[in-house]
């Protein structure tokens, strides 16, 4: 049966008003959560941009959810500050954190000063970076000198067994370039097709684990108020794939997103009927072991008490 997990985007809300919304998710029946972890929005309209390893540890105090995130090692962050967050979370929380490792984008890691690199580059940053993680989490002592540097770094305060180290990819090509390393895999999409793809890729490469989903979705009131809300709040999906990991700010996504209809709903679940926006969201997220809902509009109270009297019962039915 696939888990139903609700996606808390720091982007878009305040981290006390997330606290609250996880709080609320567990109370009407999701069954995981995961959030976001950058330091910028994507689009000015979002406003916000919360500190993802803070508000981990109150949401994991707050709530008996498993709760995971995907983040990027190498440049804002170094690998043995994430590899020592994820042990501290883990210890104080068995069994209820996971980190999914991305490459990354420019609009996060450009802050650094340091140039941002090309994407083979990235990707051999990303696998240099999961090695040493792996091992520190096992508590090893880890030297390196390649993509990423390190002399003798120890992660001292443990869990065991360590946390999982997932992977993020869209492309069926990345899928497949993370399966020798990761523990499991987490796409994002709306389109049955795609997400199938990388999904596959990944187990056909042997790829271990769970296979996780992200989704957006614009549950509103009206088709029209579900159209508006996902434009002003998710209009960076529009962005052409080839220039998402590369823009810096959020006014060069605005620049080049083309939010009109068509292109929004290849991007997002849009709809008013609980019953249709289920149906699309169960074609998508069959087959996966679990589905994280992320609601773009900005009301996460009335979507979170649509979610206990209508969507969740609906989707079980699906799942």
């Amino acid at each position: 049966m696939t888990q139903i997990g609700f996606h808390a985007s720091h982007e878009q809300h305040a981290p006390s008003l997330l606290l609250r919304d996880v709080i609320r998710a567990e109370q009407i029946g999701f069954d995981e959560a995961m959030c976001s972890d950058h330091l910028a929005p994507w689009l000015t309209a979002q406003g916000e941009s919360g500190f993802a390893w803070s508000w981990l540890g109150a949401a994991l105090a707050r709530t008996g959810l498993p709760i995971g995130l995907v983040t990027a090692p190498g440049q804002r962050y170094h690998p043995v500050i994430l590899a020592q967050a994820l042990a501290t979370l883990e210890e104080m929380f068995p069994g209820r954190t996971w980190a999914a490792l991305g490459s990354g984008e420019a609009l996060n890691e450009h802050i650094t000063g340091d140039p941002w690199p090309a994407k083979d580059d990235r990707d051999a940053r990303l696998v240099a970076s999961a090695t040493a993680m792996r091992r520190l989490l096992e508590g090893e002592e880890v030297d390196a000198d390649g993509p990423i540097r390190m002399h003798r770094a120890r992660v001292w305060s443990l869990a065991s067994p360590p946390p999982p180290l997932l992977a993020a990819a869209i492309s069926p090509h990345t899928a497949t370039m993370v399966a020798p390393w990761a523990d499991g895999l987490i796409t994002v999409g709306s389109d049955p097709a795609g997400v199938r793809e990388a999904r596959d890729a990944y187990r056909d490469a042997g790829g271990r684990g769970r296979v996780l989903l992200q989704l957006h979705i614009s549950l509103e009131s009206t088709k029209e108020r579900a159209m508006a809300a996902a434009r002003e709040q998710w209009a960076q999906a529009t962005v052409p794939p080839g220039l998402m990991w590369d823009l810096e700010s959020p006014t060069q996504f605005e620049a080049h997103a083309d939010p009109t209809d068509e292109k929004l709903r290849q991007a997002v679940v849009i709809g008013a009927d609980t019953a249709e926006v289920a149906e699309r969201i169960a074609a998508v997220a069959s087959g996966f072991d679990a589905v994280f809902l992320h609601q773009v509009g900005p009301d996460q109270v009335t979507f979170l008490d649509r979610c206990e009297a209508e969507l969740l019962p609906a989707l079980r039915e699906l799942l």
